[in-house]
């Protein structure tokens, strides 16, 4: 057996559009993500309050 580590392969090339196109998927997943979040944190509070009170 070879006494050697693994090179690293470069990834994809991205061009900007690429780029930018990833990095706006990526927000609109995590804006989506806050706002669902959010949105179940209010209702569980509300849920909370009603049948705790």
């Amino acid at each position: 057996m070879a006494d050697h580590a693994p090179s690293a392969r470069p990834g994809p090339v991205l061009t900007q559009e690429a780029f930018l196109a990833d990095r706006e998927h990526f927000f609109a997943s995590f804006t989506h993500f806050a706002i669902a979040g959010t949105g179940f944190l209010i209702v569980l509070l509300v849920l909370m309050a009603v049948f705790l009170v």
